[in-house]
């Protein structure tokens, strides 16, 4: 009787263990169905790749585009929120031009006129901004399938082989992008990269924060904090014009905590104007350590803070000023204008033009490597 109420117990334990680690049908926390997620594109599986910490926090990531799908965190009532913008399905991704939560590559923000020299070579990039290459091209990172690899439910390793001549660049480039996940709810990026011949690399990630997890609420009142002194100004196709200008006494300050709406349809400062509002990289004032803030972000209403840091010298600060309600994400609400905040790591914009500017060339032998942390705390 001994034995068989054991061997009952033991079949029981076994179901119910098999249960817990892979429900049928499960959505994540964030309410994303996986299968959703699951096709082939030229011959690679596409996937939903889900990180998460004993603190409850959740990532979710798909490996087309390297795409940060959602991001799950709690607010000061313990509450937990979905605080980037994004799509339910695959094909959303895939047929609705965007950049939500990419990994964009090779070469971040814009290159002017669509062509840089290097080495003496002139380079010939397709344009598809304003007259400019913006974020890789038409075919950057966003829209590539990555290979990944899930060592642990904290880690994602993402890689992708760039040929030789892919968007007009040099050098058959191996990238890696590798999502962290640690236990005080910070997400780290690290960007790897190695080219057979001299190219230009700059990457970061695109995701659009909305740190009330209501995408139907502006970024008005949400707080801005840059560490930095000085910004690249833009003119009207949203090119930098290669100066370095100080923020003081303009609306480009934000070195005190202050509100993003407060300023940003003031047009009769020509910088928000040639912007549409904010769309500028800063010059960060860390120089180049990741252990020091670069920006901060913060909901007054949910309290939720996002502290970003970098091993980069700039960071693009872009209000969502071209989300024009076309677009529905996920659970169909349509994403209005400056519903997110982006905070993209940088080499400064158009860089490979602008010589005294920290370079973006890797020759061979040498690695890049870039880092970003987006940090998750509460204010109450």
């Amino acid at each position: 009787m001994k034995k068989v109420c054991l061997a009952a117990l033991a079949t029981l334990f076994l179901a119910v263990s098999c249960t817990e680690k892979a429900p049928v049908g499960k959505l994540t926390d964030s309410g994303l169905d996986k299968k959703n997620f699951e096709t082939e594109i030229n011959g690679k599986k596409s996937d939903l790749y889900t990180l998460r910490n004993t603190s409850g926090m959740e990532v979710c990531i798909t490996n087309f585009g390297g795409r940060i799908v959602s991001i799950m965190v709690p607010d000061k009532d313990g509450k937990m929120k979905d605080v980037v913008l994004g799509f339910d399905s695959i094909q959303d991704y895939i047929n609705i031009p965007s950049d939500f939560g990419a990994a964009i590559g090779r070469y971040a923000n814009r290159i002017g006129n669509g062509t840089f020299e290097l080495d003496g070579v002139k380079y010939d990039l397709p344009k598809n901004n304003f007259g400019h290459t913006l974020h890789g091209g038409p075919k950057g990172f966003q829209y590539v399938l990555f290979d990944a690899t899930q060592p642990d439910d904290k880690i994602l390793e993402l890689t992708y082989l760039a040929k030789d001549g892919e968007e007009g660049f040099p050098g058959n480039l191996k990238s890696k992008v590798t999502y962290i996940l640690s236990e005080d709810n910070a997400l780290q990026i690290k960007y790897e990269a190695e080219t057979d011949k001299p190219t230009v690399v700059n990457m970061t990630n695109h995701s659009y924060f909305n740190l009330d997890g209501d995408p139907n609420v502006k970024n008005s009142d949400w707080l801005l904090t840059i560490n930095s002194d000085k910004y690249t100004p833009v003119d009207s196709t949203f090119m930098t014009t290669g100066e370095i200008l100080t923020v003081e006494g303009t609306d480009m300050d934000f070195r005190k905590p202050t509100t993003i709406g407060s300023r940003i349809d003031n047009y009769s400062f020509i910088q928000l104007k040639n912007g549409n509002g904010y769309d500028h990289n800063w010059v960060l004032n860390t120089n180049n350590d990741i252990s020091k803030i670069a920006a901060t972000l913060e909901s007054p209403k949910t309290g939720i803070v996002l502290d970003v840091y970098t091993n980069e010298p700039g960071i693009q600060f872009y209000a969502g000023n071209f989300l024009d309600g076309t677009v529905k994400g996920k659970k169909g609400i349509v994403y209005q204008q400056r519903a997110a905040v982006c905070l993209e790591t940088q080499k400064y914009p158009d860089t490979p033009n602008k010589k005294d500017w920290p370079s973006a060339t890797l020759r061979p032998g040498e690695k890049y490597s870039s880092e970003t942390i987006f940090k998750f705390s509460v204010k109450k």
